[in-house]
């Protein structure tokens, strides 16, 4: 990407992108129901409707299919979300937003370290959005960072950014719009700068760990681990396992057995459709599906080889249920 704005979190960066887009009350964005709150809040801040689409049951991320049977006339935008690391079908998508002039947005929040066929995730959409929360592959504590190679969009974020002041204008203290407060601390990009030293031997790292998983599991053929398909690169964010349905093994009974043997493992996104606030989208298969047999595996970069022979042991014992 041609430009970069570093902000204070990647939800920021969505936001500002999005109303850089003028993206506001009756339009719609289209997302994946499999997703965190991030992802769609700035949708709602804005006053734009977010539709939600169902995920593909091998990818846990959006079907570009669905997305094209979501598209209506107030249709403004497309978020691909790269989850847990796994990579979007972004040929599709991108096909999909010539074909019917709309954006397709990047939020590479986890996916720090991924590539679509040879390109790295947040580079091939109209815009792309990183995190650097602390439970990222590469963090500044918090922070993010916003990339387009859309100059005129670089130009609207970069007076987003800043209060609506822009970089041309002389007066003093003269905001040209009302703006946001987003950028990154001096400190924050401090700890940024030396992260960025070091990012190859950090995906590096993940990757390492989440081989291990691969391998340590890869002769059950009741559970399935994060894709890595021809032609794209997983930057391993976020190790997940998924129970097959005949198992009979469930989100449920994985969170008890990590919990009695003190492993601290985390459940899948629950649907953005099956919150309180949100109309409920059960017709989202796989989206409902996934968590109820699912979970997030530990991943830190410290974590050892016995670590990860103490989840694989958790795991192993569960075929026994």
């Amino acid at each position: 990407m041609d430009y970069a704005i570093a902000t204070s979190s990647c939800t920021g960066a969505i936001h500002m992108g999005l109303a850089a887009l003028g993206i506001g009350p009756g339009d719609e964005v289209i997302l994946a129901d499999t997703n965190w709150i991030a992802t769609v809040a700035p949708i709602v801040h804005l006053g734009a409707t977010p539709v939600f689409v169902d995920v593909l049951k091998d990818s846990w991320c959006i079907d570009p299919g669905k997305a094209e049977g979501a598209i209506t006339s107030k249709t403004k935008a497309i978020v691909a979300v790269h989850l847990y690391g796994n990579v979007c079908d972004m040929q599709s998508l991108c096909d999909l937003g010539k074909r019917k002039n709309l954006p397709i947005i990047e939020d590479s929040a986890e996916a720090i370290g991924s590539q679509h066929r040879g390109r790295r995730a947040g580079s091939i959409g109209h815009f792309g959005t990183f995190s650097f929360h602390g439970t990222k592959t590469l963090t500044t504590g918090e922070g993010g960072m916003f990339v387009t190679n859309d100059a005129d969009l670089y130009e609207t974020v970069l007076t987003l950014s800043n209060h609506g002041r822009s970089r041309s204008q002389t007066k003093q203290f003269w905001p040209d719009m009302v703006g946001f407060k987003y950028k990154m601390s001096n400190i924050q990009a401090a700890i940024g700068c030396a992260q960025m030293e070091r990012i190859d031997s950090l995906i590096s790292r993940k990757r390492e760990i989440m081989s291990a998983y691969r391998t340590e599991l890869s002769d059950l053929d009741w559970i399935s681990l994060n894709p890595e398909d021809e032609g794209t690169v997983n930057g391993a964010w976020m190790p997940s396992i998924v129970c097959t349905p005949e198992s009979g093994i469930t989100s449920e009974l994985l969170a008890e057995r990590f919990r009695a043997e003190n492993v601290d493992a985390r459940v899948f996104f629950h649907p953005l459709s099956s919150l309180d606030f949100f109309e409920s989208q059960p017709e989202n298969v796989n989206s409902y599906d996934l968590p109820k047999r699912s979970f997030n595996l530990p991943s830190y970069h410290d974590i050892s080889s016995e670590g990860i022979a103490r989840v694989v042991d958790v795991i192993r014992g569960l075929g026994c249920v």
